[in-house]
Protein backbone atom coordinates (compact mmCIF):
# COMPACT_ATOMS: atom_id res chain seq x y z
CA UNK A 1 0.00 0.00 0.00
CA UNK A 2 2.72 2.49 0.81
CA UNK A 3 4.50 1.80 -2.89
CA UNK A 4 1.32 2.43 -4.16
CA UNK A 5 0.71 5.35 -1.99
CA UNK A 6 4.41 6.44 -3.12
CA UNK A 7 3.80 6.04 -7.09
CA UNK A 8 1.31 9.27 -6.64
CA UNK A 9 3.92 11.58 -6.33
CA UNK A 10 5.48 10.64 -9.84
CA UNK A 11 1.84 11.14 -10.97
CA UNK A 12 0.82 14.19 -13.25
CA UNK A 13 -2.44 16.50 -13.35
CA UNK A 14 -2.60 17.05 -17.17
CA UNK A 15 -5.65 19.37 -18.57
CA UNK A 16 -7.74 18.82 -21.24
CA UNK A 17 -9.53 20.89 -24.16
CA UNK A 18 -12.20 20.60 -22.64
CA UNK A 19 -11.41 22.33 -19.41
CA UNK A 20 -10.62 18.83 -17.47
CA UNK A 21 -8.16 17.40 -15.59
CA UNK A 22 -6.79 13.85 -16.10
CA UNK A 23 -4.42 12.48 -13.58
CA UNK A 24 -2.05 10.08 -14.65
CA UNK A 25 1.58 9.15 -16.42
CA UNK A 26 2.12 9.95 -19.58
CA UNK A 27 4.33 8.02 -22.40
CA UNK A 28 4.81 9.13 -26.33
CA UNK A 29 1.26 11.16 -25.81
CA UNK A 30 -1.05 8.36 -24.23
CA UNK A 31 -1.60 8.68 -20.28
CA UNK A 32 -2.13 5.86 -17.85
CA UNK A 33 -4.79 7.15 -15.48
CA UNK A 34 -3.03 7.32 -11.31
CA UNK A 35 -4.62 9.72 -8.94
CA UNK A 36 -1.95 12.27 -8.26
CA UNK A 37 -1.05 12.86 -4.62
CA UNK A 38 -3.51 16.12 -4.02
CA UNK A 39 -6.05 14.34 -5.53
CA UNK A 40 -6.05 10.96 -3.59
CA UNK A 41 -5.91 12.99 -0.38
CA UNK A 42 -8.54 15.02 -1.52
CA UNK A 43 -11.81 14.66 1.00
CA UNK A 44 -14.73 15.76 -0.31
CA UNK A 45 -16.44 18.74 1.98
CA UNK A 46 -19.35 20.84 0.32
CA UNK A 47 -18.98 24.46 1.29
CA UNK A 48 -21.70 24.75 4.48
CA UNK A 49 -22.05 28.58 3.21
CA UNK A 50 -22.92 27.09 -0.24
CA UNK A 51 -24.98 24.70 0.81
CA UNK A 52 -27.07 27.28 3.12
CA UNK A 53 -27.66 29.87 0.33
CA UNK A 54 -29.02 27.10 -1.53
CA UNK A 55 -31.09 26.04 0.39
CA UNK A 56 -32.32 29.01 1.22
CA UNK A 57 -33.40 29.85 -2.15
CA UNK A 58 -35.32 27.23 -2.30
CA UNK A 59 -36.73 27.52 1.23
CA UNK A 60 -37.81 31.25 -0.26
CA UNK A 61 -40.07 30.73 -2.80
CA UNK A 62 -41.83 27.28 -1.52
CA UNK A 63 -44.44 29.46 -0.23
CA UNK A 64 -45.58 30.05 -3.64
CA UNK A 65 -44.98 26.63 -5.52
CA UNK A 66 -48.41 25.27 -6.77
CA UNK A 67 -49.27 22.17 -4.66
CA UNK A 68 -51.86 19.06 -5.38
CA UNK A 69 -54.84 21.98 -4.43
CA UNK A 70 -53.93 23.33 -7.28
CA UNK A 71 -54.58 20.72 -9.55
CA UNK A 72 -57.73 19.79 -7.71
CA UNK A 73 -59.10 23.50 -7.10
CA UNK A 74 -62.98 24.50 -9.06
CA UNK A 75 -62.12 26.89 -11.95
CA UNK A 76 -65.80 27.13 -12.99
CA UNK A 77 -65.57 30.51 -10.99
CA UNK A 78 -65.58 33.79 -12.91
CA UNK A 79 -61.93 34.28 -13.81
CA UNK A 80 -60.41 36.57 -11.35
CA UNK A 81 -56.57 36.99 -12.05
CA UNK A 82 -54.26 35.40 -9.41
CA UNK A 83 -51.76 37.84 -8.00
CA UNK A 84 -48.47 36.21 -6.44
CA UNK A 85 -47.98 37.65 -2.99
CA UNK A 86 -44.34 38.36 -2.90
CA UNK A 87 -44.43 40.13 0.44
CA UNK A 88 -44.02 36.46 1.40
CA UNK A 89 -40.52 35.99 -0.38
CA UNK A 90 -37.11 37.64 -0.31
CA UNK A 91 -37.20 38.82 -4.20
CA UNK A 92 -33.46 40.15 -4.23
CA UNK A 93 -32.52 35.96 -4.43
CA UNK A 94 -34.29 35.33 -7.10
CA UNK A 95 -32.27 35.08 -10.48
CA UNK A 96 -33.50 37.94 -13.08
CA UNK A 97 -33.53 37.83 -16.71
CA UNK A 98 -31.31 39.89 -18.82
CA UNK A 99 -32.86 41.65 -21.80
CA UNK A 100 -31.10 43.84 -24.65
CA UNK A 101 -30.15 47.47 -24.67
CA UNK A 102 -33.76 48.26 -24.84
CA UNK A 103 -35.06 46.40 -21.91
CA UNK A 104 -38.29 48.73 -20.95
CA UNK A 105 -39.15 48.69 -24.54
CA UNK A 106 -38.66 45.02 -24.94
CA UNK A 107 -41.07 44.58 -21.68
CA UNK A 108 -43.61 46.74 -22.83
CA UNK A 109 -43.87 44.72 -25.79
CA UNK A 110 -43.70 41.58 -24.37
CA UNK A 111 -46.97 42.59 -21.71
CA UNK A 112 -48.85 44.07 -24.54
CA UNK A 113 -48.61 40.73 -26.69
CA UNK A 114 -49.22 38.58 -23.24
CA UNK A 115 -52.22 40.33 -22.50
CA UNK A 116 -53.88 40.30 -26.56
CA UNK A 117 -57.23 38.69 -26.72
CA UNK A 118 -55.74 35.67 -27.91
CA UNK A 119 -51.73 35.11 -27.07
CA UNK A 120 -49.90 32.26 -28.26
CA UNK A 121 -46.60 31.03 -26.42
CA UNK A 122 -44.59 28.19 -28.18
CA UNK A 123 -41.99 26.48 -25.85
CA UNK A 124 -39.74 25.06 -27.89
CA UNK A 125 -37.51 22.93 -25.75
CA UNK A 126 -34.74 19.25 -25.27
CA UNK A 127 -36.64 17.03 -23.11
CA UNK A 128 -36.16 19.33 -19.61
CA UNK A 129 -39.83 20.22 -20.98
CA UNK A 130 -40.92 16.54 -21.80
CA UNK A 131 -44.00 15.60 -21.11
CA UNK A 132 -45.22 19.48 -20.19
CA UNK A 133 -42.76 19.61 -17.31
CA UNK A 134 -42.24 23.12 -17.04
CA UNK A 135 -44.41 24.70 -19.70
CA UNK A 136 -47.57 23.37 -17.94
CA UNK A 137 -46.37 24.88 -14.51
CA UNK A 138 -45.46 28.35 -16.80
CA UNK A 139 -48.29 28.10 -18.76
CA UNK A 140 -51.10 27.79 -15.07
CA UNK A 141 -49.24 31.24 -13.58
CA UNK A 142 -49.98 32.67 -16.92
CA UNK A 143 -53.51 32.06 -17.61
CA UNK A 144 -53.88 32.35 -13.51
CA UNK A 145 -52.72 35.81 -14.52
CA UNK A 146 -54.16 37.00 -17.73
CA UNK A 147 -56.69 34.01 -18.96
CA UNK A 148 -57.02 31.61 -20.82
CA UNK A 149 -57.75 27.46 -20.65
CA UNK A 150 -56.07 24.63 -22.37
CA UNK A 151 -53.23 22.80 -22.46
CA UNK A 152 -52.05 23.85 -26.07
CA UNK A 153 -50.58 21.78 -28.34
CA UNK A 154 -50.28 17.65 -28.12
CA UNK A 155 -49.03 15.41 -30.56
CA UNK A 156 -51.17 12.61 -32.11
CA UNK A 157 -48.75 9.64 -31.21
CA UNK A 158 -47.05 9.96 -27.91
CA UNK A 159 -43.61 8.50 -26.73
CA UNK A 160 -43.64 9.95 -23.54
CA UNK A 161 -46.68 10.64 -20.83
CA UNK A 162 -48.26 13.40 -21.66
CA UNK A 163 -49.77 15.23 -17.94
CA UNK A 164 -51.99 17.48 -19.97
CA UNK A 165 -53.90 15.78 -21.86
CA UNK A 166 -54.54 12.05 -22.49
CA UNK A 167 -54.43 10.48 -26.26
CA UNK A 168 -55.58 7.16 -27.14
CA UNK A 169 -54.85 6.24 -31.12
CA UNK A 170 -55.80 3.19 -33.09
CA UNK A 171 -52.19 1.24 -33.31
CA UNK A 172 -51.63 1.96 -36.71
CA UNK A 173 -50.11 5.95 -36.36
CA UNK A 174 -46.88 6.34 -36.64
CA UNK A 175 -44.03 9.09 -35.57
CA UNK A 176 -42.16 10.94 -37.58
CA UNK A 177 -39.79 13.79 -35.84
CA UNK A 178 -37.37 16.26 -38.38
CA UNK A 179 -35.00 15.90 -34.41
CA UNK A 180 -35.45 11.98 -34.37
CA UNK A 181 -31.72 10.77 -36.00
CA UNK A 182 -33.17 7.11 -35.85
CA UNK A 183 -35.54 8.02 -38.26
CA UNK A 184 -34.99 8.58 -42.19
CA UNK A 185 -35.90 12.49 -42.42
CA UNK A 186 -38.27 13.17 -45.65
CA UNK A 187 -36.88 14.58 -48.30
CA UNK A 188 -40.23 17.40 -48.31
CA UNK A 189 -38.97 18.35 -44.81
CA UNK A 190 -42.83 20.08 -44.32
CA UNK A 191 -42.69 18.56 -40.44
CA UNK A 192 -44.52 21.95 -39.53
CA UNK A 193 -44.34 24.80 -36.98
CA UNK A 194 -43.69 21.46 -33.93
CA UNK A 195 -41.25 19.48 -36.04
CA UNK A 196 -42.93 16.62 -36.00
CA UNK A 197 -45.80 14.70 -37.60
CA UNK A 198 -47.80 11.28 -37.05
CA UNK A 199 -49.72 9.28 -39.97
CA UNK A 200 -51.78 6.11 -40.18
CA UNK A 201 -50.09 4.75 -43.81
CA UNK A 202 -47.30 4.79 -45.30
CA UNK A 203 -46.18 7.80 -47.44
CA UNK A 204 -45.65 7.44 -51.33
CA UNK A 205 -44.35 9.59 -53.55
CA UNK A 206 -46.73 8.37 -56.78
CA UNK A 207 -45.59 9.62 -59.97
CA UNK A 208 -41.88 8.02 -58.60
CA UNK A 209 -43.33 4.92 -57.33
CA UNK A 210 -45.78 4.39 -60.08
CA UNK A 211 -48.50 3.39 -57.52
CA UNK A 212 -51.71 1.86 -58.74
CA UNK A 213 -54.25 3.43 -57.08
CA UNK A 214 -56.71 1.06 -57.31
CA UNK A 215 -54.71 -1.40 -55.23
CA UNK A 216 -54.81 0.60 -52.32
CA UNK A 217 -57.47 -0.61 -49.89
CA UNK A 218 -58.96 2.86 -47.54
CA UNK A 219 -58.10 2.63 -44.24
CA UNK A 220 -59.39 3.89 -40.60
CA UNK A 221 -57.63 5.73 -37.90
CA UNK A 222 -58.87 7.18 -34.46
CA UNK A 223 -57.96 9.43 -31.88
CA UNK A 224 -59.46 9.96 -28.71
CA UNK A 225 -58.76 13.10 -26.66
CA UNK A 226 -59.75 13.90 -22.97
CA UNK A 227 -58.90 15.85 -20.23
CA UNK A 228 -55.94 14.91 -17.74
CA UNK A 229 -57.07 14.47 -14.09
CA UNK A 230 -53.08 15.30 -13.52
CA UNK A 231 -53.41 18.31 -14.88
CA UNK A 232 -54.28 22.18 -13.54
CA UNK A 233 -58.22 22.72 -13.90
CA UNK A 234 -57.53 25.78 -16.50
CA UNK A 235 -56.53 23.04 -18.94
CA UNK A 236 -59.24 20.51 -18.35
CA UNK A 237 -61.43 23.27 -20.58
CA UNK A 238 -61.06 23.78 -24.03
CA UNK A 239 -63.48 24.38 -26.80
CA UNK A 240 -61.15 25.68 -29.38
CA UNK A 241 -59.80 22.54 -31.38
CA UNK A 242 -57.45 22.50 -34.12
CA UNK A 243 -56.55 19.96 -36.30
CA UNK A 244 -53.40 20.46 -37.61
CA UNK A 245 -52.34 18.52 -40.51
CA UNK A 246 -50.92 18.70 -44.44
CA UNK A 247 -49.44 16.68 -47.48
CA UNK A 248 -52.32 16.01 -48.20
CA UNK A 249 -52.59 14.15 -51.44
CA UNK A 250 -55.38 11.64 -51.58
CA UNK A 251 -59.11 12.48 -50.30
CA UNK A 252 -59.74 11.60 -46.34
CA UNK A 253 -62.81 11.73 -44.48
CA UNK A 254 -62.93 13.20 -41.41
CA UNK A 255 -65.71 12.52 -38.62
CA UNK A 256 -65.74 14.28 -35.16
CA UNK A 257 -67.37 13.18 -32.01
CA UNK A 258 -67.75 14.80 -28.63
CA UNK A 259 -69.43 12.93 -25.60
CA UNK A 260 -70.48 10.32 -28.28
CA UNK A 261 -72.71 12.95 -30.38
CA UNK A 262 -71.30 13.28 -34.21
CA UNK A 263 -70.86 17.21 -33.95
CA UNK A 264 -68.26 17.15 -37.35
CA UNK A 265 -67.89 15.84 -40.62
CA UNK A 266 -66.31 16.36 -43.54
CA UNK A 267 -62.86 16.05 -45.89
CA UNK A 268 -59.81 17.08 -45.57
CA UNK A 269 -58.50 19.44 -48.41
CA UNK A 270 -55.87 17.62 -50.72
CA UNK A 271 -53.75 20.14 -51.97
CA UNK A 272 -50.41 19.41 -49.96
CA UNK A 273 -50.63 22.64 -48.30
CA UNK A 274 -50.92 22.92 -44.23
CA UNK A 275 -54.65 23.40 -43.41
CA UNK A 276 -56.35 23.49 -39.82
CA UNK A 277 -59.80 21.74 -40.15
CA UNK A 278 -61.03 23.73 -36.70
CA UNK A 279 -63.78 22.78 -34.19
CA UNK A 280 -65.95 24.92 -32.12
CA UNK A 281 -67.38 23.25 -29.01
CA UNK A 282 -70.09 25.11 -27.15
CA UNK A 283 -69.14 23.57 -23.70
CA UNK A 284 -65.85 21.65 -22.92
CA UNK A 285 -66.14 17.91 -24.00
CA UNK A 286 -65.33 15.80 -21.61
CA UNK A 287 -63.94 13.53 -24.72
CA UNK A 288 -63.30 13.76 -28.07
CA UNK A 289 -63.07 11.28 -30.66
CA UNK A 290 -61.41 11.70 -34.18
CA UNK A 291 -62.34 9.22 -37.07
CA UNK A 292 -60.56 9.54 -40.17
CA UNK A 293 -60.51 7.13 -43.33
CA UNK A 294 -59.05 7.43 -46.22
CA UNK A 295 -56.13 5.71 -49.19
CA UNK A 296 -53.12 7.63 -47.59
CA UNK A 297 -52.60 9.61 -44.74
CA UNK A 298 -51.93 12.91 -44.54
CA UNK A 299 -49.18 14.42 -42.62
CA UNK A 300 -50.95 15.24 -38.95
CA UNK A 301 -48.75 17.61 -37.09
CA UNK A 302 -51.14 17.44 -34.20
CA UNK A 303 -54.28 19.26 -32.36
CA UNK A 304 -54.34 22.61 -30.27
CA UNK A 305 -56.77 22.15 -27.53
CA UNK A 306 -57.28 26.04 -26.30
CA UNK A 307 -59.83 27.90 -25.15
CA UNK A 308 -61.57 31.17 -26.59
CA UNK A 309 -59.35 33.38 -25.40
CA UNK A 310 -56.08 34.38 -23.51
CA UNK A 311 -52.89 32.72 -22.70
CA UNK A 312 -52.57 29.48 -25.39
CA UNK A 313 -49.23 28.27 -24.41
CA UNK A 314 -47.71 24.89 -26.76
CA UNK A 315 -45.09 22.23 -25.12
CA UNK A 316 -42.67 21.21 -28.32
CA UNK A 317 -40.28 18.84 -26.50
CA UNK A 318 -37.45 17.31 -28.55
CA UNK A 319 -35.80 14.99 -26.80
CA UNK A 320 -31.77 15.25 -27.80
CA UNK A 321 -32.27 18.25 -29.28
CA UNK A 322 -29.88 21.25 -29.61
CA UNK A 323 -31.94 24.00 -30.95
CA UNK A 324 -30.40 23.85 -34.41
CA UNK A 325 -33.06 21.78 -36.57
CA UNK A 326 -35.27 25.02 -37.74
CA UNK A 327 -33.42 26.15 -40.68
CA UNK A 328 -33.34 22.56 -42.06
CA UNK A 329 -37.03 22.21 -42.48
CA UNK A 330 -39.62 23.31 -45.19
CA UNK A 331 -40.03 26.95 -45.09
CA UNK A 332 -43.14 27.30 -46.99
CA UNK A 333 -44.89 25.10 -44.60
CA UNK A 334 -43.49 26.30 -41.22
CA UNK A 335 -44.14 29.99 -42.81
CA UNK A 336 -48.27 28.76 -43.43
CA UNK A 337 -49.18 27.38 -40.16
CA UNK A 338 -47.30 30.23 -38.52
CA UNK A 339 -49.14 32.50 -40.49
CA UNK A 340 -52.61 30.70 -38.67
CA UNK A 341 -51.25 29.89 -35.44
CA UNK A 342 -49.72 33.34 -34.73
CA UNK A 343 -47.39 32.75 -31.77
CA UNK A 344 -46.84 36.15 -30.01
CA UNK A 345 -44.18 35.44 -27.91
CA UNK A 346 -41.64 31.94 -28.23
CA UNK A 347 -39.55 30.58 -25.76
CA UNK A 348 -36.68 28.36 -26.61
CA UNK A 349 -34.69 26.02 -24.08
CA UNK A 350 -32.07 24.39 -25.15
CA UNK A 351 -28.51 23.79 -24.54
CA UNK A 352 -28.07 20.69 -22.16
CA UNK A 353 -27.29 18.37 -24.89
CA UNK A 354 -24.66 20.24 -26.51
CA UNK A 355 -22.96 20.01 -22.85
CA UNK A 356 -21.34 17.19 -22.79
CA UNK A 357 -20.06 16.90 -26.27
CA UNK A 358 -18.31 20.75 -26.62
CA UNK A 359 -14.03 19.83 -26.50
CA UNK A 360 -13.06 23.93 -26.22
CA UNK A 361 -14.31 27.01 -26.22
CA UNK A 362 -14.21 26.96 -29.88
CA UNK A 363 -17.00 24.28 -30.51
CA UNK A 364 -18.10 26.04 -27.56
CA UNK A 365 -18.91 29.43 -29.72
CA UNK A 366 -19.60 27.41 -32.76
CA UNK A 367 -22.23 26.01 -31.73
CA UNK A 368 -23.76 29.26 -30.55
CA UNK A 369 -23.25 30.75 -33.56
CA UNK A 370 -25.76 28.14 -35.19
CA UNK A 371 -28.23 28.20 -32.14
CA UNK A 372 -28.45 32.56 -32.94
CA UNK A 373 -29.29 31.26 -36.62
CA UNK A 374 -31.85 28.56 -36.33
CA UNK A 375 -33.57 30.96 -34.14
CA UNK A 376 -33.72 33.96 -36.06
CA UNK A 377 -34.37 31.63 -38.75
CA UNK A 378 -38.32 30.68 -36.91
CA UNK A 379 -38.35 34.54 -36.20
CA UNK A 380 -38.73 35.29 -39.70
CA UNK A 381 -41.64 33.87 -39.83
CA UNK A 382 -43.35 35.50 -36.80
CA UNK A 383 -45.01 38.98 -36.48
CA UNK A 384 -42.68 40.53 -34.48
CA UNK A 385 -42.88 37.83 -31.41
CA UNK A 386 -41.14 38.23 -28.17
CA UNK A 387 -38.62 35.78 -27.60
CA UNK A 388 -37.36 34.27 -24.84
CA UNK A 389 -33.94 31.84 -24.17
CA UNK A 390 -33.90 29.80 -21.15
CA UNK A 391 -30.74 28.48 -20.64
CA UNK A 392 -29.44 24.58 -19.60
CA UNK A 393 -29.43 23.67 -15.76
CA UNK A 394 -26.10 23.10 -14.43
CA UNK A 395 -24.98 19.11 -15.48
CA UNK A 396 -22.42 17.47 -13.75
CA UNK A 397 -19.60 14.75 -14.75
CA UNK A 398 -17.11 13.05 -12.73
CA UNK A 399 -13.35 14.61 -12.80
CA UNK A 400 -10.88 12.09 -10.97
CA UNK A 401 -13.60 10.61 -9.30
CA UNK A 402 -15.32 13.86 -7.92
CA UNK A 403 -18.39 15.45 -9.34
CA UNK A 404 -17.70 18.58 -11.11
CA UNK A 405 -19.82 21.03 -13.06
CA UNK A 406 -18.81 20.46 -16.87
CA UNK A 407 -16.44 22.85 -17.29
CA UNK A 408 -17.50 24.46 -20.17
CA UNK A 409 -21.23 24.72 -19.33
CA UNK A 410 -20.38 27.99 -17.01
CA UNK A 411 -18.34 29.55 -20.38
CA UNK A 412 -21.63 28.22 -22.63
CA UNK A 413 -24.15 30.01 -20.18
CA UNK A 414 -21.99 33.34 -20.65
CA UNK A 415 -21.90 33.16 -24.43
CA UNK A 416 -25.58 32.21 -24.73
CA UNK A 417 -26.68 35.26 -22.81
CA UNK A 418 -24.42 37.28 -24.60
CA UNK A 419 -25.76 35.68 -28.23
CA UNK A 420 -29.25 36.73 -26.85
CA UNK A 421 -28.38 40.49 -25.93
CA UNK A 422 -26.69 41.50 -29.19
CA UNK A 423 -29.89 39.85 -31.02
CA UNK A 424 -32.97 41.15 -29.08
CA UNK A 425 -33.52 37.86 -27.19
CA UNK A 426 -34.56 38.09 -23.32
CA UNK A 427 -32.39 35.46 -21.29
CA UNK A 428 -32.85 33.58 -18.43
CA UNK A 429 -29.72 31.87 -16.83
CA UNK A 430 -31.14 28.16 -15.00
CA UNK A 431 -27.79 27.36 -14.02
CA UNK A 432 -27.61 30.88 -12.17
CA UNK A 433 -30.78 30.46 -10.64
CA UNK A 434 -30.55 26.71 -9.12
CA UNK A 435 -26.95 27.77 -7.70
CA UNK A 436 -23.96 28.23 -10.33
CA UNK A 437 -21.31 25.87 -10.28
CA UNK A 438 -21.58 22.41 -8.29
CA UNK A 439 -25.47 23.17 -7.45
CA UNK A 440 -26.96 19.94 -8.99
CA UNK A 441 -25.54 17.64 -6.96
CA UNK A 442 -27.20 19.55 -3.79
CA UNK A 443 -30.39 19.37 -5.68
CA UNK A 444 -29.89 15.79 -6.09
CA UNK A 445 -29.38 15.47 -2.80
CA UNK A 446 -32.12 17.19 -1.59
CA UNK A 447 -34.82 14.97 -4.44
CA UNK A 448 -34.80 18.00 -6.33
CA UNK A 449 -33.02 16.58 -9.81
CA UNK A 450 -32.98 12.70 -10.77
CA UNK A 451 -29.81 10.54 -10.81
CA UNK A 452 -28.60 11.67 -14.16
CA UNK A 453 -27.77 14.87 -12.57
CA UNK A 454 -29.29 17.21 -15.73
CA UNK A 455 -33.28 16.25 -15.34
CA UNK A 456 -35.08 18.06 -12.60
CA UNK A 457 -37.91 15.98 -10.59
CA UNK A 458 -41.26 17.26 -10.33
CA UNK A 459 -41.06 19.21 -7.48
CA UNK A 460 -37.66 20.36 -8.53
CA UNK A 461 -39.54 21.20 -11.65
CA UNK A 462 -42.03 23.56 -9.75
CA UNK A 463 -39.27 25.17 -8.09
CA UNK A 464 -37.08 25.80 -11.29
CA UNK A 465 -40.25 27.50 -12.87
CA UNK A 466 -41.92 29.24 -10.10
CA UNK A 467 -38.48 30.90 -10.28
CA UNK A 468 -38.64 31.37 -14.10
CA UNK A 469 -41.85 32.61 -13.62
CA UNK A 470 -41.47 35.34 -10.76
CA UNK A 471 -38.43 36.64 -12.53
CA UNK A 472 -40.87 37.57 -15.35
CA UNK A 473 -43.74 38.31 -13.53
CA UNK A 474 -41.34 41.35 -11.81
CA UNK A 475 -40.32 42.61 -14.97
CA UNK A 476 -44.32 42.41 -16.30
CA UNK A 477 -44.94 44.83 -13.47
CA UNK A 478 -42.23 46.38 -12.48
CA UNK A 479 -40.73 45.28 -9.24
Amino acid sequence: MLILFGLTYFSTSNRLPNGTSKDGFSFFGQTIKYPTTASFLETKKASKSNLKALDSLVNNIEALVDTDDDIKADNKKKFVPKIPNLSKIDTSKIERISYPSHKEEFISHLKAQLTAPKSRIIHYGDSQIEGDRMSSYIRNKLQNLYGGNGPGFTPVSQVYENISAVITTSENWTRHAAFDPSKKRYDHKKYGAYTTFSRFTPYFEFIANSVNLDTIALVKASISVKPSTKTYTNMRQFTTIGFHYGNSQLPVSIKVFSNGALIKEGHLISDGNYHDYNIKLAEPATKLVFELEGKMSPDVYGLTLDGEAGIQLDNVAMRGASGTVFAGLNSENFSQMYSKLDPKVLIFQYGGNAVPYVKDSLEVSQYVGYLKNHINWVRRKTKDASIIFIGPSDMTTTENGALRTYPLLPYLNNLLREMCYNNDIAYWSTFKAMGGENAMEHWVDQKLAGSDYTHFTLSGTKIISELFFLSLYMDLTQN
